[in-house]
């Protein structure tokens, strides 16, 4: 389980440019829950993934896992058991490396490697075959640095190296804002299998309203630094995305848009 509990963050504090984002912020999310996060630009949602992760830190609050407080845990620890894919499909992969070596980084993540070679013979099978459910051809392509890629073909990469170590959490940036509607349509059903299969707790920040509807067990809208929507199990299957559209538009008129 993980938990938020009292957060406080502020930017450019003691300036003419100081903003409140998050203010006694609380948010639990269950262990298996796939939660996507809709909102507004500037409403939190990546700021929330970042808190999460360790990418920034906090003014005030506790994050804990399991009741483990880990608010002062460094994102290289944290990326033990937390998995991230970004907007940007070169963020997930190294592409002057080949489609191999990528693996054998993700394969190897919080190990030491000292002087060893970093691609092990013994696991490129396993390498393959984990391409090979992916249904793009990479599995014949081991050799091919990861640059030439398409897009779409990275962040599936991306998504897979994410999780090809054991990981408790998936945290999904935007994943496929980047992306062709074609192209998305294929990561959301790979991201979707991925996490059944896995059982992963997942939290996905998505402007796609259809996205959020139709995939994962929970949906949080974000504004202000603030939960106003939050829907789970039989609640959430029954939302519609006119239903989400009209508290955007209400939202909207709020801040006199």
């Amino acid at each position: 389980m993980l938990e938020l509990q009292h957060i406080h963050k502020y930017y450019n504090p003691g300036t003419i440019n100081e903003m409140c984002l998050f203010e006694d912020f609380n948010i639990t999310v269950e262990d298996g829950q796939f939660v996507s996060v809709v909102g507004s630009n500037g409403s939190g949602k990546t700021s929330l993934l970042n808190l999460i992760c360790g990418s920034i830190g906090l003014d005030s609050g506790r994050v804990l896992i399991d009741g483990k407080n880990i608010t002062n845990d460094k994102e290289y620890k944290r990326n033990q058991y937390i998995g991230r894919v970004f907007q940007n499909p070169a963020m997930g992969t190294c592409p002057n490396m080949t489609i191999a070596e990528n693996m054998s980084l993700a394969d190897n993540k919080g190990k030491f490697y000292g002087l060893r070679a970093g691609k092990k013979k013994d696991r490129m099978d396993y390498y393959r075959d984990s391409l090979k459910k992916l249904s793009l051809g990479l599995e014949d392509k081991m050799d091919v640095k990861v640059g030439v890629l398409s897009g779409g073909q990275r962040q599936a990469m991306a998504l897979l190296m994410s999780t090809l170590t054991p990981i408790r959490f998936l945290i999904l940036d935007e994943h496929t804002a980047a992306l062709d509607p074609k192209t998305a349509e294929l990561i959301m059903q790979l991201t979707d299998k991925i996490v059944k299969e896995k059982k992963l707790t997942t939290i996905m920040v998505t402007h796609n309203l259809r996205y959020a509807v139709d995939y994962g067990n929970r949906l949080v809208m974000m504004h202000q630094g603030r939960a106003v929507m939050d829907y789970a199990g039989d609640e959430k299957d029954k939302i519609e995305i006119d239903r989400i559209l009209d508290k955007f538009n209400e939202i909207s008129i709020e801040c006199g848009n």
